[in-house]
C-alpha cells in the first residue's frame, strides 16, 4: 500500500518503480481518483455546515417570540434575513441538503473504494539495487556455496527414490485428496519432522528468533495486511463454517423484506414472497447471491457465530507478520524476530503443468518461517542477517546452493528486494528454490497500520517488515532425499540430523 500524499508529491519517481515492475504509470489516476474524493470530502463538509447552521436557525425562528436578541445574533452572524424564510421553506431546505449529503457520500465512498482498490493492486517499488528485468532471466547470482555432490552412478529423483523405499505414496494422497499431496510414512516421515525441529532449534537458540505457534486459519484481514488479498485470492484455500443459503434461511428477521427487495431484479414478476425460488437464484446467481446474504446479515452471523469466512494460510509470514497490525511499538523493542513451524496451502492456481510429480508443487506442505519487524533504518542489514541464517541451514546440512538477488519482475507482489536461496538437486541436475528472503520495506506495514514510537522526536513511523524461508521442509526433505542418495537405493542421513532421527545413519528399504 502506498501513500497517496507521496504519490502526490512523487508522481515521476512512482511511475519509475512502476516501469521497472514492468508496469504502466498510473500516478495521474490515482491523483485525479485523489482529488475527487478530496472534492466530494469538502462538499460534504460545506453541506453539513449549512445545515448546522439552517437547523439553529429554525430553532431560532421558532422561539422568535421569545427571544429576539438571539435572533437578531444569528442574523448577523449568517448575514441572513429570517423574515424572508419561513420554518417550513428551511425545513425544505434541510430536507434537500439532506438528500445533497446522501448523494455526495456515495460520491466520496466510490472515489475512496476505486482509490483503494487501484492502490492494493499495485505492487511493492522495487529497491534502487533491483535488477530490472521481466522475469528469472534478469535474477543476479550473488555466490555459489559448496559443491555438488558426485555419484559413480546417474543420480534419481527424489520421488523414484521415495516410492521405491516404500515411504512416499503419491497414489493413495491422490485417493485422499487429489493431485498434489502425498503421504510420507516410516523413515521419511520423522526425517520431515527431524528437519523441522532442527531447523526450530537453530533458529531459535544462535539467532536469537522467537518460537511461535500461530492459527492457521485466517481472516481477510490479515492477507489484506500481507498483500495475499485482493489481488491474489485464487492462490488461497478459503472455508467457511456454513452455506450462506443456509445461514439467510436462518436468520429471516425484520430484515427478510429488506433483503427479498435487494435481489428483486433476479426475481420474476409474477413470482411473490411466498413461492421465492432459492434453489433456482442460487444456482442462476451463486456469487452475487452468497456475497449478498454475508452484506446483509454479516452482523448478526458473526454475533450468533454462524459464520465468518476464514483462509487456509500460504505462509506464516501471514500471521507472524500481523501479530503487530494495528500496534504502536517502541523503538527500542525492535527488532522483532519471530519463527514458526506450520503447515502451508496454496491452490497454485497459476502452476497447471508444472512440477506436477513429485513434492516440489504441493497444495499442502510445511515450512519454518522466519518473519522480522524492523526499524526502517536497519531493514537492509536485517534482509542480510536473514538470508544469512537461512544459509546457515543449508550449510550444516552439507547441501550445495547458491544466493541469488531477484529482478524486478522476479519479486514477490510485497517485497522491495529479494534474496533467493536455490539448493542444488542432483536427480534433476539444476538448482531449485528452497528459501525466499524478502525485504518489504513499510509495504505491508501499511496495510495492517503497524508503526513504532521513535525514542526521539514526536509522531509515529511505520515498521519494515522481513520474511524468509528458514527452510522450506519438504523441499529440504527433496533436497536431502536427492543428495545423499546410494547407489543401493538407500539414503545417507545428514550428520546434523542424526540426534533427530535417534542417531539412525541411513534409511533403507527395510527401515
Amino acid at each position: 500500500m502506498y501513500d497517496i500524499r507521496w504519490i502526490r508529491d512523487n508522481p515521476e519517481p512512482f511511475d519509475e518503480g512502476l516501469r521497472r515492475r514492468g508496469l504502466p504509470p498510473r500516478a495521474q489516476e490515482l491523483i485525479a481518483l485523489d482529488a475527487a474524493r478530496r472534492a466530494a470530502q469538502t462538499r460534504l463538509q460545506k453541506i453539513q455546515t449549512r445545515r448546522n447552521e439552517i437547523s439553529k436557525l429554525i430553532a431560532a425562528t421558532k422561539q422568535k417570540s421569545e427571544d429576539d436578541n438571539n435572533l437578531m445574533m444569528l442574523r448577523t452572524d449568517m448575514n441572513m434575513n429570517v423574515s424572508e424564510k419561513s420554518a417550513a421553506a428551511l425545513i425544505e431546505e434541510v430536507s434537500r441538503l439532506k438528500n445533497d449529503h446522501q448523494r455526495v457520500s456515495g460520491e466520496e465512498r466510490r472515489a475512496a473504494n476505486e482509490l483503494r482498490s487501484v492502490l492494493e493492486g499495485l505492487p511493492n517499488q522495487p529497491a534502487d539495487d533491483v535488477p530490472v528485468g521481466e522475469d528469472e532471466g534478469a535474477n543476479r547470482e550473488i555466490r555459489k556455496v559448496g559443491e555438488a555432490p558426485a555419484f559413480d552412478f546417474v543420480p534419481k529423483e527424489h520421488f523414484d527414490i521415495g516410492e521405491a523405499l516404500g515411504l512416499m505414496d503419491f497414489e493413495r494422497a491422490a485417493k485422499l485428496s487429489g493431485s498434489r499431496f502425498v503421504v510420507l510414512s516410516g523413515a521419511l516421515a520423522r526425517l520431515e519432522r527431524a528437519l523441522a525441529d532442527f531447523m526450530l532449534d537453530t533458529h531459535t537458540r544462535e539467532f536469537g528468533y522467537l518460537e511461535v505457534s500461530p492459527p492457521m486459519l485466517v481472516r481477510d484481514t490479515a492477507l489484506t495486511g500481507t498483500g495475499q488479498l485482493p489481488k491474489f485470492s485464487e492462490d488461497l484455500f478459503k472455508t467457511q463454517v456454513l452455506d450462506p443459503i443456509d445461514l439467510g434461511r436462518r436468520v429471516q428477521t425484520r430484515m427478510w423484506p429488506q433483503f427479498l427487495n435487494r435481489i428483486e431484479s433476479w426475481r420474476n414478476e409474477e413470482q411473490s414472497f411466498e413461492n421465492f425460488d432459492f434453489d433456482k437464484y442460487r444456482k442462476k446467481h451463486q456469487s452475487e447471491f452468497e456475497d449478498l446474504v454475508v452484506q446483509m446479515f454479516e452482523e448478526e452471523l458473526q454475533t450468533k457465530g454462524l459464520y465468518e469466512q476464514r483462509w487456509l494460510i500460504p505462509t506464516a509470514e501471514v500471521p507472524l507478520t500481523n501479530l503487530v497490525a494495528g500496534e504502536i511499538l517502541e523503538e527500542a523493542a525492535l527488532p522483532l524476530r519471530f519463527v514458526a513451524h506450520t503447515g502451508c496451502f496454496r491452490a497454485e492456481a497459476g502452476a497447471a503443468g508444472k512440477d506436477t510429480r513429485g513434492m516440489l508443487r504441493q497444495h499442502q506442505f510445511y515450512k519454518v518461517e522466519l518473519v522480522s519487524i524492523a526499524h526502517p533504518d536497519h531493514s537492509d542489514a536485517e534482509l542480510n542477517r536473514m538470508t544469512g541464517c537461512a544459509e546457515e541451514i543449508l550449510k550444516r546440512l552439507g547441501l550445495h546452493y547458491r544466493v541469488v538477488l531477484l529482478s524486478s519482475g522476479d519479486m514477490g507482489f510485497a517485497a522491495r528486494k529479494t534474496h533467493d536461496i536455490e539448493v542444488w538437486l542432483p536427480g534433476q541436475g539444476t538448482y531449485r528454490e528452497i528459501s525466499s528472503c524478502s525485504n518489504c520495506g513499510d509495504f505491508q506495514a501499511r496495510r495492517m497500520n503497524a508503526r513504532f514510537r521513535p525514542k526521539e522526536g514526536k509522531g509515529t513511523r511505520f515498521v519494515h517488515t522481513l520474511n524468509g524461508s528458514g527452510l522450506a521442509v519438504g523441499r529440504a526433505l527433496i533436497a536431502v532425499i536427492e543428495n545423499y542418495q546410494r547407489a543401493d537405493g538407500s539414503v545417507l542421513v545428514p550428520e546434523a540430523l542424526r540426534p533427530y532421527m535417534g542417531g539412525l545413519e541411513a534409511i533403507a528399504a527395510d527401515v
